[in-house]
């Protein structure tokens, strides 16, 4: 059995009142210590690390608003590298809790909680959900945030990545992603087997069109756009320049039509001078 199957099999026990449950740290040496990425809320900070079962020197604990990670190469990502390469964690377990205040906040709500404090609009990035990592449920972000570790070039592919949600009244554990079963998937895919899994799964209760990630590589994207734009571009001003030659043409058109044909002016007459006749004082 391995060490969080022995945790959450513990934990059930000991909610539901058998007071001889309990952990073997020492049989599980070769998988701590472990780190353990929850929420700041303080409501947890009776739980942990007893909820688990482990002793707190093998427990390496990380706490952001809302157990988020927006990206595989966050700055929490960076946390858990450096946890894993340095303080040698073995197992990662991103741990979400019921009644989660940053679920329930709304973009509206945080807008005027962040302006009560002094914060402007203006001051904030375009894109609220994206920057703080809102989300609709706490299943789903323990989900994201697991699938965002173990694709994240950071974390070595042989460290498992768990997901597991508290309950904030009784502390009971639900475990939504088997980080073992998600290496054994990937160890199946390699060699060209799919996996036929049992129990908990990695994306148990999840409908995975919630999670769309693109394929598209922001350097191809952006080639790509620049060049459409370009063309986009040049059809607009080769169209502009169609345009002015019709509308001269019309005009060229109207001025002949309307304007009144007057002949070429003839020069003017110049009358002749009547003869000279002899005065006849005049001797010839």
């Amino acid at each position: 059995m391995h060490l969080f199957e022995s945790i959450v099999e513990a934990n059930h026990r000991a909610v539901a009142g058998d007071a001889s449950a309990g952990l073997r740290p020492a049989d599980f040496e070769e998988e701590l210590p472990v780190i353990a990425l929850t929420c700041i809320d303080p409501r947890l900070n009776a739980f942990f690390p007893n909820i688990l079962g482990i002793p707190a020197e093998q427990f390496i604990w990380l706490r952001n608003a809302g157990n988020i990670i927006t990206s595989p190469l966050s700055s929490t990502m960076r946390s858990l590298a450096l946890a894993c390469a340095v303080k040698g964690g073995k197992e990662i377990a991103i741990i979400g809790h019921t009644d989660c205040q940053v679920a329930k906040t709304t973009t509206m709500q945080l807008l005027e909680r962040l302006k009560a404090l002094g914060v402007e609009r203006s001051h904030l990035p375009e894109n609220l959900n994206e920057f703080f990592g809102m989300f609709a449920t706490e299943r789903q972000n323990v989900i994201k945030a697991c699938d965002f570790v173990r694709r994240s070039p950071l974390i070595g592919p042989r460290i498992p990545v768990h997901g597991l949600l508290a309950d904030i009244e009784t502390g009971k554990l639900e475990w939504i992603v088997n980080g073992y079963q998600t290496l054994a998937a990937q160890a199946q895919t390699s060699t060209g087997h799919m996996p036929q899994l049992s129990g908990t799964s990695p994306l148990a209760q999840f409908d995975i069109g919630e999670m769309k990630f693109p394929e598209t590589k922001i350097g191809d994207w952006a080639a790509s756009k620049a060049e459409e734009l370009k063309m986009k571009a040049v059809q607009e001003i080769q169209s502009a320049k169609e345009s002015v030659e019709e509308t001269a043409r019309e005009v060229a058109d109207y001025a002949k039509k309307a304007l009144p044909k007057t002949p070429h002016p003839m020069p003017p007459r110049i009358p002749t001078p009547p003869p000279i006749r002899p005065h006849h004082g005049w001797k010839r």
